[in-house]
């Protein structure tokens, strides 16, 4: 008991990690939002919670979308464009939300960084490693704060996995499986832009397969990728008889409804992943560690946009004995994970600093995703290269 009580210390954590609070004197950010669609909703709730933002205007592709979109949070004075740059033209912005469908990602948030504005860019970062190389290097050029909206990474259980990697109880790493999804859960019903391949472009692989990625390759430090073997499917999203009173959109589901990989990284490292919008099954797996002192068992969760499935647990030896340690969950004090990837965003604005979810991770984030598209296009594994930037 003595022994459990030592190594749990290491990683006890209060949860209440929320950025500190703005006065309401603070000079006010001007904020814009590209895209008002079902992303834009949580976005906006965050905003409206700090009193150092102004919401100027908005755009939306569609006429009267984004006018009714800001009314319905009260908002009536909000400038409405169909035409993002005639928004950035016409205001005085410091800061955008990109909240558009994922093709349509990258050159907005271009347009705004090369006018001078820092961007929160919704995940996933983009559709192809090209388009995320180009925005990298726009991003640089630019000198301007490009976050990635990763809310995840603003759990204390997420950020606990790090923790326990980096303490150092696992030992050298070698294996990781992680994944996830859910049994069925193809987002069409509030809109067909995410199962199209002209507006989405991928599916449960960058849906929800870029935090699971994420949450695994951050806590190891991100390593360079090498090579990758990938499958893609999309029996789900082609059968009429799965959507209830809508089958004419199995014939518009132009992505993956699953998706599965063998990435090998340097340090001699592999993940085993998959990760599912539709299934037969109720998961796919834990995500598991395995290092040479310790294995790591992360319990799964259907979307892994909020926190881990459940308490991880750590298995090791103690003087020879098998020993297990239940990591208890952190209750999340404050504000919620939206929000403090919002806050996080506007203090980075507001200071100056470096963007909370940096570019220089998602970048090979996408450059895995991109290569499981290919590779399962091709029937073979691939090499990943990432150009330098």
């Amino acid at each position: 008991m003595e022994n459990d009580s030592k190594i749990l210390d290491l990683f006890k954590d209060s949860g209440d990690s929320t950025p500190a609070a703005v006065s309401g004197g603070a000079k006010k950010l001007r904020v814009g939002f590209i895209g008002t669609g079902g992303i834009a909703n949580s976005h906006i709730k965050a905003y409206l919670q700090f009193p150092d933002v102004e919401i100027v205007a908005g755009a939306d592709l569609v006429p009267g979308k984004a006018d009714k979109f800001f009314k319905g949070y009260g908002l009536e004075n909000v400038k409405t464009y169909t035409d993002y740059k005639q928004m950035i033209a016409e205001n005085k912005l410091d800061a955008v939300s990109v909240c558009t469908y994922n093709r349509q990602h990258a050159a907005p948030a271009m347009y705004a960084m090369e006018h001078g504005l820092d961007v929160l860019l919704e995940k996933p970062m983009t559709v192809t490693l090209d388009e995320a190389v180009e925005l990298c290097r726009v991003e640089k050029k630019t000198g301007r704060i490009l976050s990635i909206g990763f809310q995840p990474r603003f759990d204390p259980n997420m950020q606990m996995i790090g923790k326990i990697v980096k303490s150092g109880v696992l030992g050298r790493i070698y294996y990781i499986q992680t994944g996830g999804g859910r049994r069925r859960g193809i987002p069409y019903k509030r809109s067909d832009s995410f199962i199209r391949s002209d507006t989405a472009g991928i599916g449960a692989v960058g849906d929800i397969g870029c935090y699971s990625l994420d949450m695994v390759l951050r806590a190891i430090g991100y390593p360079k990728p090498l090579t990758v073997s990938g499958y893609t499917s999309d029996y789900f999203g082609k059968d009429p008889g799965y959507y209830d009173d809508k089958p004419e959109l199995a014939g518009k589901f132009g992505v993956d409804d699953f998706a599965a990989a063998f990435i090998r990284l340097e340090g001699d490292i592999i993940i085993d992943f998959r990760i599912s919008w539709a299934m037969n099954m109720n998961t796919p797996g834990d995500t598991i560690i395995l290092g040479t002192a310790g294995g790591l068992r992360i319990p799964s969760t259907d979307c892994w946009n909020g926190s881990v499935g459940g308490p991880m647990k750590i298995y090791t030896e103690v003087a020879g004995q098998e020993t297990e340690y239940t990591v208890p969950i952190i209750e999340l004090k404050g504000l919620g994970r939206v929000e403090r990837k919002v806050r996080s965003f506007l203090d980075a604005v507001r200071d100056r600093g470096t963007a909370p979810v940096p570019t220089s991770d998602i970048l090979i984030n996408q450059a895995i995703i991109s290569g499981i598209v290919e590779s399962a296009k091709l029937g073979r594994e691939i090499k990943i290269e990432i150009p330098e930037i």
